[in-house]
């Protein structure tokens, strides 16, 4: 089949391609001379993140200085590109969204949005505006910045100005929200059981307010809204993408689909046939995700041509895809004015990462009296990284045996022998830290080796010890402790606060 150059080049300039590893593959830099739209940049990509901007300057180069596109995940906390290597710089959403100090989240995304700038990103796919009503779900929690559609919705504008205020265009995801739905849209189709009313009173609420701070784009998730269009998902309905988003919302600029090769739409559709549709309804942006597809450079403007003739898909429909797409390229610094605020405080609500200590403390929360600590035992239960966030390193243990002598750690995973760490811990003061009990609910069984009843497990009951227990997810209900820390979430700087709260017996 002969394909019209303007077509394939048109149909080109709507996908994001990604790659695997540090070097951009010859294939990946044709198809950027041919006039793809953009890269998105994966932690393969990046490696220890100090080598970005001669990357970003390589795909610029191959695309003959033509504005890209340049996009990564950078949402902060659990979700890191720039930081894959060492864990996040950043406290995530979720730790922002407790502390609800929204000129401290601007100020927050302000500095992540200098990082890309000078990495030379042009796109943060992020921040997430989905509201996490349900504490079970797999893929959000910590990522939301809360579960009140109103807090989330103050702090979702204030990083969209914090991102723009820097140059760096931001995208809020992943709509109408996927904040209550019980499964995971990488792995198979994400249901959203939610009314037109219950929509507007809470998971449209943060994406609202996002659109009116100026969020240059918007992501659709690939979620099955019955009450909307029960046929279809987000990513392929127009229903959603364009009478909703574009006309009920007022949204005016790109919109992006999320991954292609995510399993809700690529076991489906397929990447093909959900590329098409995905135009059809109204995106002007689709990303693949974070493997190869030299396959698609062809295929893609072959389908499109295909839906063309059919008359499936409209030219006018791929041109304005095409130019939303290269106008969102084509943003510079000036073209997303900062906003006019206050200086900010550096100690107060508002500091900037340049403290990150103290911004760390200020996002923990304790409920109990922290206990003073001697010759403690740490239990790290090892709950797997997510689809979004990967792996990430991380360690209790080491920033408090730097504050605390005779700390020693042990790490837990759900295989672990359990009688092997009780015979451990005897007789030891434990930090028990745990992430996601709901969803990973064999660390009750560790917890229970601190003597907390409400384990359900019984336990040694030794109350002579001191104990601590340390949360770092989403916080559950699901048990309780004399002394808990929750940090929502495992960057750096959150544990390592957690390691002087517990150096210093409780002292703040």
């Amino acid at each position: 089949m002969t394909i019209d150059p303007d077509i394939r080049r048109l149909t080109l300039s709507t996908l994001l391609l990604s790659f695997v590893g540090p070097v951009p593959p010859n294939w990946l830099l044709d198809a950027l001379a041919d006039g793809l739209g953009g890269v998105v940049l994966f932690g393969s990509n990046l490696g220890e993140g100090s080598a970005v901007a001669r990357l970003t300057g390589t795909l610029r180069s191959a695309a003959g200085g033509r504005a890209l596109v340049l996009a990564i995940d950078e949402e902060g906390g659990e979700v890191t590109r720039l930081d894959t290597g060492r864990g996040s710089a950043s406290p995530g959403a979720g730790a922002l969204g407790h502390l609800d100090e929204p000129a401290t989240t601007e100020a927050v995304y302000a500095a992540i949005g200098q990082r890309m700038s000078e990495a030379g990103l042009t796109l943060d796919l992020a921040p997430v505006a989905d509201v996490n009503s349900d504490p079970g779900n797999p893929v959000i929690g910590l990522r939301s910045f809360s579960a009140d559609p109103h807090v989330a919705a103050r702090h979702v504008a204030a990083a969209v100005r914090g991102l723009q205020s820097s140059g760096i265009a931001a995208c809020l995801k992943h709509f109408p929200g996927h904040g209550a739905t019980a499964t995971d849209s990488h792995h198979e189709v994400a249901v959203l059981k939610r009314t037109r009313a219950e929509l507007a009173d809470t998971e449209l609420v943060p994406f609202r307010a996002g659109i009116e701070a100026g969020a240059r784009a918007v992501m659709t998730g690939h979620l099955l809204v019955p009450d909307l269009d029960a046929d279809r998902l987000a990513t392929v309905s127009p229903v959603i993408t364009t009478d909703l988003l574009r006309g009920e919302l007022g949204f005016d600029g790109t919109v992006f689909t999320d991954a292609l090769e995510m399993r809700a739409v690529s076991a489906n559709l397929g990447m093909v046939e959900g590329f098409v549709q995905a135009l059809i309804a109204g995106a002007d942006a689709v990303e693949t995700g974070a493997l190869d597809y030299p396959e698609l450079v062809s295929a893609l403007p072959a389908a499109a041509a295909a839906a063309l003739d059919e008359g499936r898909l409209s030219e006018k429909r791929l041109a304005d895809a095409a130019e939303r797409t290269s106008h969102l390229a084509s943003l510079t610094p000036p073209s997303l004015t900062p906003p006019s605020r206050e200086p900010l405080s550096a100690s107060g609500p508002g500091a900037l990462a340049a403290e990150p200590d103290a911004l760390a403390d200020r996002c923990l929360q304790v409920l109990g009296t922290v206990p003073t600590l001697r010759r403690p035992l740490v239990i790290e239960c090892r709950t797997p990284g997510g689809m979004a966030s990967g792996e990430l390193p991380w360690s209790l243990g080491r920033p408090l045996s730097a504050l605390l002598s005779g700390t020693d750690t042990v790490e837990v995973t759900e295989s672990s022998d359990v009688a092997a760490i009780a015979r451990r811990a005897a007789g030891r003061d434990l930090v028990v830290l745990v992430r996601d009990v709901l969803g990973q609910p064999w660390q009750r069984r560790i917890l229970a080796l601190a003597g907390e009843p409400a384990a359900g497990f019984g336990g040694d009951q030794d109350r002579s010890r001191a104990v601590c227990v340390v949360d770092a997810g989403w916080p559950s209900q699901t048990f309780d402790a004399a002394a808990l820390i929750r940090t929502r979430g495992v960057s750096p700087g959150l544990l390592a606060a957690a390691a002087r709260l517990l150096a210093g017996g409780g002292a703040r």
